[in-house]
């Protein structure tokens, strides 16, 4: 059916509600707004749904959440599993708290029991009470740090983590084998709870987060020493972070923890910033505004769905740093594995895992402490899946996990990452450098001498619409078919394409396999310990270019690291 079919199949069939036609009404002279809201299905990707709100097939709305969910219970009841319940989570964007329990309504109506949390939390605790509930399946309704007009929808499998082979793609297939709007089930919130399968929770799944946080503290002596000293400014940036990140502050002891007024409470318009995420320096305007008032030590900001941490901290002489998430993801990484070490000695088959796109400075903290370094494909779940596989197998103690998207979780009570864990860890490591006579960027300098002077960064291109997945396509394909020899003076030594499983040595020209799932990912190691990964976003329409170096100094890798990104993006912009 083509999109003009589909589009006269909303405006025309019963099954869908006025509102929904009314909108379409609205844009009946608009050719181009039907085309790109019916020109597809909005795709289920592997880990579910992200889109702009609206009506169309291409957009969320209430039958997308729908059909989405009931190719879920499909898969579901195909698996033929006893715990046939489902935990459901939702941030503070718009339609939030509605999608979620018209996800669980329809989970109801296929005979699985919803359990739904009574209002906003972060993704960490979604992944938490899948297992803590003994849930076959999890589903967190959010878009992160996408702007104000989008929402997604988030699909975990029984052991916490997103979905992975074989269960993303059989939900995927089940998803696409419904055509038929008109099939889907759903029922009433009062039939679901005399059925038994519509449960409220909150309380006792939060206070047994809590407690599992709680356990990952290291040195609570140096909190009860340090934290009359520390100052902390923090931003849940209008999302689902404020209740449980400062209360994991206030149990621990720290007594000044400031937070930014105006973004305290949920606002599904952000409007303190053009989008919530981050990693962007409007999102701390604010922060460091109150921050350089009260002579904070450290500012701290969770984008909606609480699961990834921006972070500034203070030098001696005031000024504040960013550090990104491969910097506070390395400052975490040797805090945690060198204090367990220190306390309490490393486990033989001890892994820090990171991702692909991740600093390399990571290589060299596990060198330093002699454990191993496994590498993921970007994207957490990866690292949830080994997790699992060292459950399974008995083999493998994992001891940290983080990626570049200022995404890392320690321990493994949940398997998501968790900026909340992140937020309390990085408090007690400002506790226990104070002891010290040592402000966090201290910490980090002091990485740097001991390590190597890593710096990485990130460009992207933002293409939208049919013709920009076109260029984006066209890109990879140029790159993965004529691979540059050299970028910035450095030459490439290796390249692998992880779409066609092999790596390929530049000089010697012998190839080998990637180890990893196939993936449209290219990845050149450069010399001078240089690389560059190129990969389509899973969540916008951007290609995006990751990128490190390694410097004699700041001042060095910086110069370094310029020169490869504009060097990069001119290679790029040719292309278009």
């Amino acid at each position: 059916m083509d999109y003009r079919k589909r589009y006269e199949e909303w405006l025309n069939n019963p099954h869908f509600d006025q509102t929904t036609k009314d909108e379409l009404k609205g844009i009946a002279n608009d050719e181009k707004e039907i085309k790109e809201r019916f020109y597809a299905d909005l795709a289920f990707g592997t880990a579910g749904l992200r889109g702009i709100i609206g009506a169309g097939t291409n957009r969320m709305n209430f039958y997308i959440v729908r059909k989405a969910t009931q190719g879920l219970a499909n898969y579901i009841n195909l698996c033929h599993v006893e715990n046939k319940r489902v935990a459901i989570a939702y941030d503070s964007r718009r339609l939030s708290p509605e999608f979620a329990k018209e996800a669980a309504l329809c989970l109801a109506a296929n005979g699985i029991k919803a359990f739904l949390f009574e209002s906003l939390r972060p993704t960490p605790q979604l992944s938490f009470a899948v297992r803590e509930l003994k849930c076959i399946a999890g589903i967190n309704i959010t878009a992160s740090h996408n702007p104000p007009d989008y929402n997604g929808y988030k699909v975990y499998w029984e052991d916490g983590a997103q979905i992975t082979p074989p269960h993303d793609t059989g939900i995927m297939a089940q998803v696409e084998a419904i055509v038929d709007y008109t099939t889907l089930k759903t029922t009433t919130e009062a039939e679901a709870k005399v059925a038994g399968l519509f449960e409220i929770i909150g309380k006792e799944i939060d206070d047994a987060y809590i407690g599992e946080l709680k356990k990952q503290v290291l040195n609570q002596w140096a909190i009860d020493a340090a934290q009359e000293d520390i100052k902390i400014v923090y931003s849940p940036l209008h999302g689902a972070g404020n209740i449980p990140a400062r209360r994991i502050l206030k149990e621990l002891g720290f007594e000044h923890v400031y937070v930014v007024k105006e973004q305290e409470l949920p606002d599904s318009e952000f409007s303190t910033v053009s989008y919530p995420n981050p990693e962007a320096d409007e999102a701390f305007t604010l922060g460091l505004k109150l921050a350089k008032e009260i002579d904070a030590d450290i500012v701290l900001v969770t984008d909606p769905d609480a699961d990834r941490l921006g972070v500034r901290v203070r030098d001696k002489d005031g000024v504040y740093h960013n550090l990104t998430g491969n910097m506070s993801g390395c400052l975490l990484a040797d805090y945690v594995i060198g204090q367990r070490k220190t306390l309490k000695g490393l486990p033989e088959d001890g892994v820090l895992i990171k991702t692909i796109v991740t600093s390399n400075l990571a290589d060299s903290i596990a060198q330093h402490y002699g454990v191993a370094l496994m590498e993921v494909l970007t994207g957490f779940k990866f690292i949830g899946q080994k997790i699992l596989g060292f459950e399974k197998s008995g083999k493998g103690t994992y001891l940290f996990g983080f990626e570049e998207s200022y995404g890392c979780l320690i321990g493994t009570y949940a398997r998501d990452k968790d900026a909340i864990v992140a937020t309390m860890a990085l408090c007690e490591a400002a506790a226990y450098y104070k002891t010290k006579g040592m402000t966090l960027w201290d910490a980090m300098l002091d990485l740097y001498e001991r390590y190597g002077y890593y710096k990485d960064d990130i460009k992207a291109i933002e293409l939208k619409g049919i013709a920009g997945l076109e260029k984006i396509k066209d890109i990879l394909e140029t790159l993965r078919k004529n691979p540059p020899m050299s970028i910035a003076g450095l030459l490439i030594t290796k390249f692998r394409d992880y779409s066609k499983d092999y790596v390929r040595d530049m000089i010697s020209g012998e190839e080998s396999k990637t180890g990893l799932p196939k993936s449209n990912v290219l990845y050149y190691d450069l010399s001078e310990d240089a690389w560059l990964c190129v990969r389509p976003s899973g969540t916008e329409p951007k290609v995006k270019f990751y990128y490190g170096v390694k410097g004699k100094s700041l001042a060095d890798a910086e110069e370094k690291s310029a020169k490869l990104g504009t060097e990069i993006l001119s290679m790029i912009h040719k292309m278009l």
